[in-house]
């Protein structure tokens, strides 16, 4: 509907806007591209947000709609934009390893030192969730590979106490200390990624850290 007919009809252009808000966060969740192009060209913001404070980007990035989520980016959606939880499409694409959206996010301005609720940077979950392909893509921006969260862990400090020690962790381990992962860096008891991994038995992780000269 055009603004013109709106307001023939005695309706608020600024009321009908505000209207579809949830239609356009809906529409970008659901990967429903007629719909999401048709609000878009209707004049709805790009970055108008819902009750939770998601943007249209944020919530394409939510359900990995990709097609949604480059459309949304290309009429100038902010990658950094919050919700109530503290995500930004950034952050969320790199902690649940939405790869392809974590790629546009990083082309199109990404904060590389924003920080999730818990205090953390994109690499921190994205190492707990063992998102080896988006640890990779976040290792190519200068993110703070040593960045210590509220809990007073690193990337490798993550990866080695809530990873499981198997084959997507093991290559985070290894691609982080490729990276200049500090192995002496101890999380807020005192304890360093040595010694977390030998205690949980994670003997190819802890075979890593000890030719990269970490001590226990």
């Amino acid at each position: 509907m055009k603004r013109r007919t709106l307001l023939a009809a005695g309706a608020t252009w600024s009321g009908w806007v505000v209207a579809r808000v949830p239609a356009l966060v809906s529409a970008a969740e659901a990967g429903d591209m007629v719909t999401l192009q048709r609000l878009l060209d209707a004049g709805v913001p790009v970055d108008s947000r819902d009750a939770q404070g998601r943007t249209a980007l944020l919530a394409a990035t939510h359900a990995d709609r990709v097609d949604a989520a480059q459309l949304l980016i290309e009429r100038g959606a902010d990658v950094n934009a919050r919700d109530v939880m503290q995500d930004s499409p950034f952050l969320y694409a790199g902690a649940r390893g939405r790869l392809a959206i974590l790629r546009l996010t990083l082309a199109s301005g990404a904060d590389l030192k924003s920080i999730n609720r818990y205090g953390g940077t994109a690499l921190i979950p994205a190492a707990h969730y063992g998102h080896v392909e988006a640890v990779r893509e976040l290792l190519k921006t200068r993110i703070d590979v040593d960045h210590v969260n509220r809990l007073g862990w690193t990337a490798l400090l993550e990866a080695i106490i809530l990873g499981d020690g198997g084959p997507a962790h093991t290559e985070i381990v290894r691609l982080l200390v490729a990276h200049g992962a500090s192995v002496q860096l101890a999380d807020a008891q005192g304890v360093r990624p040595l010694a977390h991994a030998e205690q949980r038995g994670h003997r190819t992780i802890v075979e890593i850290l000890r030719r990269a000269g970490a001590r226990p």
